[in-house]
């Protein structure tokens, strides 16, 4: 078949990057002809709270990555959808995130689909139907977006029930986030320790990802004061840029006199960067207050380690409690307990077996199984 991805992917930066990327691989192995379509400008530099969009990595090779799309410009939305309808793609794929790009991708969409002989099945991965940082035009862009799709893959539950409040009369099939298996393969603990300059006598949490206040680090800061953890050789590892200000997660460092055991590695960590932090961690530890789902889960999988997650939106469909790990609610005494009850009971063995077995349901060629069921659907 023909497949066209339309999203975010090199020279951008980032898990929807990736998740794009590793998607159109699994496409092109199953013998699809498979292009990408990405951004010209993502997002206006004002409005990207991070430091900068762009990667330096090479091109991923076997892809075919087409720069043509302005968010804000819509002469290039209707340049875009206009090619696509010329290149008539059995299914116009599109990852979906956040309703500031509503207007991008519901334009081209329609547009591409005015070719009716080239038959264009518009399906969507949706990350979040409804953003974790709302404004009061979120659901007319969103209504926008979703009124001009054929299908849907949805990657938790709470978001098929959002998506719900928009379209009722299309195919929706949930598909947990396959795993992150592009960052390499893991490298020794002591390996990862050593590059990182830890001393390999105390044991990590580790809390990875981009900063924002729904993530729920001043939570996890907390819970890390407990002085059941401050007894224990063990410290903190948070691996992420601040998409925020810093001044109140270092207040509370401060204020907790934390600052021997939290370790800031504050900037963005590149690809190659990422398996030598997995590696080093023993429980990764992601104490959301909202969530639909987290790539960071599916990079834990991957490097076969236990995790805490907070029950919020879809991660307890992910992480099987007691199994894998916790699901504990989003309060810093439940996560503080989880903690303790990690290292006092050494679940670290029992939990990661616990992985390895889970890790086997959340597979690439699932997902691709599911889109094309919807395909079929439509």
């Amino acid at each position: 078949m023909k497949i066209l991805i339309l999203g975010t992917a090199h020279p951008y930066r980032g898990g929807l990057a990736a998740y794009n990327e590793r998607l159109a691989l699994q496409f092109v192995s199953e013998g699809n002809d498979t292009d990408i379509f990405t951004f010209t400008l993502q997002y206006p530099g004002f409005l990207f709270p991070g430091k900068t969009q762009y990667t330096d990595t090479q091109p991923p090779e076997k892809l075919r990555i087409t720069r043509i799309v302005n968010s804000v410009n819509p002469f290039t939305w209707i340049r875009t959808g206009r090619r696509i309808g010329k290149m008539r793609p059995d299914i116009l794929l599109i990852k979906y995130w956040n309703p500031f790009m509503s207007p991008c991708f519901g334009t081209i969409a329609r547009i591409a689909k005015r070719n009716r002989a080239a038959n264009i099945k518009v399906i969507c991965i949706f990350d979040n139907v409804i953003p974790h940082e709302k404004s009061i035009i979120d659901r007319l862009l969103t209504r926008y977006f979703t009124a001009g799709i054929d299908g849907a893959i949805v990657m938790s539950r709470s978001v098929g029930d959002d998506l719900k409040s928009f379209r009722i009369n299309i195919p929706v099939i949930f598909n947990p986030h396959p795993l992150y298996d592009n960052y390499g393969t893991p490298v020794t603990r002591d390996e990862a320790l050593k590059r990182l300059s830890l001393d390999s006598n105390y044991s990590y949490l580790l809390f990875f990802g981009f900063i924002r206040a729904y993530k729920g680090l001043d939570l996890l800061l907390q819970a890390f004061a407990d002085q059941r953890l401050k007894n224990r050789k063990l410290k903190l590892i948070v691996a992420g840029e601040f998409y925020e200000s810093d001044a109140p997660y270092k207040e509370q460092i401060v204020k907790y006199n934390l600052g021997n055991d939290v370790i800031l590695c504050d900037r963005f960590i590149k690809e190659d960067e990422v398996a030598v932090f997995f590696s080093a961690a023993d429980l990764v530890v992601q104490p959301y207050r909202s969530a639909t789902q987290s790539g960071v889960t599916q990079i834990a999988y991957h490097f076969e380690k236990p995790m805490l997650v907070t029950d919020v939106g879809g991660l307890s469909e992910i992480v099987a409690n007691g199994r894998c790990g916790y699901v504990v609610s989003p309060d810093h005494q439940a996560i503080a307990d989880a903690i303790d009850d990690f290292f006092a009971n050494n679940r670290k063995a029992s939990f990661t077996e616990g992985v390895k077995k889970e890790k086997t349901k959340f597979t690439w060629d699932k997902l691709t199984k599911s889109i094309m069921e919807i395909y079929n659907e439509i």
